[in-house]
């Protein structure tokens, strides 16, 4: 097999320049890391970059048999390390017993799906760097205060240093996606766990935003009795950082207990 075709249901967009590739892989820290998981390798554009490197072995998983047969087909040296199957559904700790890192192209349609997944796991993937939709790395790269910050922004610093790496434009691909695409990076921070009840900083962080036009007096009043005076309640989601939406939370739980 000499070609891939790319599936819309998949949201392929194949990598075809090989600079850009490099500049991808390069931009892969890695420090201490000795597994790296590639994401929707497609034809192997980064695959074939990322196994040239000599202080990690690189995995890949791949939803698409017919890339999976040409991945095979092509780079024989991956024997045994690509796998059939779906990021989204994958038991990582049945693949790697230490902590790893993440890299790829990612398909735009699930973007946010990867990176809620990356959260979950976040203890065993220390390090992920991503080509996403531009406006989506904006958005999580984004600092409080901006318009662009939210949800993702909030969840995805409270545990990673996020930053926005280089901008790629639509004519690298095939076929050419219709927007702009920039090269994201995620390095686990020291956060073990927040210093509050995380199910329930989720739900603060997801009303909040949910309304975000509305004070959090008005946008939380499913999660508290209305009788909370603290200043950040009079504020807008987007005005607090990480440790505030913390403070917020314990706030909120405090109330709760007391109320019981």
């Amino acid at each position: 097999m000499s070609y891939v075709t790319p599936k819309k249901s998949l949201g392929q967009h194949f990598l075809k320049d090989q600079n850009i590739a490099r500049k991808i892989v390069a931009s892969l820290q890695a420090h201490g890391i000795e597994h790296v998981l590639e994401v929707g390798p497609g034809m192997g554009v980064l695959t074939k970059i990322l196994i040239e490197q000599t202080s990690y072995v690189t995995y890949a998983i791949e939803i698409d048999k017919e890339s999976i047969t040409y991945l095979e087909s092509n780079l024989p040296t991956m024997a045994g390390r690509i796998i059939y199957g779906d990021f989204l559904k994958m038991p990582f700790t049945g693949v790697f017993e230490t902590p790893f890192a993440v890299i790829g192209n990612f398909p735009y349609n699930i973007s946010s799906q990867i990176f809620f997944r990356v959260l979950e796991n976040r203890n065993l993937i220390l390090e992920v760097v991503g080509m996403i939709q531009k406006q989506v790395a904006e958005r999580i790269a984004a600092p409080p205060g901006s318009k662009t910050y939210g949800i993702l922004s909030v969840l995805l610093q409270a545990f990673y240093k996020i930053e926005y790496l280089f901008t790629v434009h639509e004519h690298v691909f095939a076929p050419p996606p219709k927007v702009k695409s920039a090269v994201i990076r995620f390095t686990r921070n020291q956060t073990l766990a927040l210093d509050c009840d995380e199910r329930l900083f989720v739900n603060v962080v997801k009303n909040g935003f949910n309304q975000r036009r509305k004070t959090l007096h008005n946008s939380l009043k499913g999660l508290t009795n209305g009788t909370i005076t603290d200043p950040l309640f009079q504020k807008r989601p987007e005005q607090l950082s990480v440790a505030e939406f913390v403070r917020l939370t314990n706030l909120i739980s405090e109330n709760r207990v007391q109320e019981g």
